[in-house]
């Protein structure tokens, strides 16, 4: 798991040590703990960038300062799924290098197992978020 950031880690384990059963449960927890928009994001909506893959409208923002990525997520509370999916990543990415977030593995979101549990589209679109987190910190790293 050397590709994976220590809260990354912490997650994976989290999903493990529950039963599948309690799986979605536990996703619809960390849903809860997709925090606000800062203000600054908030106020102007043109500045996030829509995730196409999500059915639900899922937006992001990536900041960087001093080789520091900030990860901005906000997705709506009718959608707890995607929302958790959200928070997992924004847990996960924020306040990481450049590089950690670059070579953060795309095999995190089939180590939460939760696959079978889920539909391909969410899958999808929870892929699609972490796309464009790379893409944005590639981007503004350069």
């Amino acid at each position: 798991m050397s590709d994976y950031t220590a809260p990354a880690i912490e997650i994976i384990e989290a999903f493990s040590e529950v039963p599948k059963s309690a799986r979605l449960e536990l996703l619809l927890e960390y849903a809860d703990a997709l925090p606000d928009l800062p203000e600054r994001y908030r106020d102007h909506p043109e500045l996030l960038e829509r995730v196409e893959e999500c059915q639900s409208p899922v937006f992001l923002f990536v900041e960087t300062n001093d080789g520091i990525a900030s990860i901005f997520l906000t997705a709506p509370a009718e959608a707890p799924t995607t929302r958790g999916f959200a928070s997992l990543l924004q847990l996960a990415l924020d306040g990481q290098s450049y590089e950690t977030v670059r070579d953060f593995s795309d095999q995190f979101i089939t180590d939460l197992q939760l696959t079978e549990l889920v539909s391909p589209l969410r899958i999808r679109g929870m892929h699609g978020m972490l796309t464009r987190i790379k893409r944005q910190v590639a981007e503004k790293a350069s």
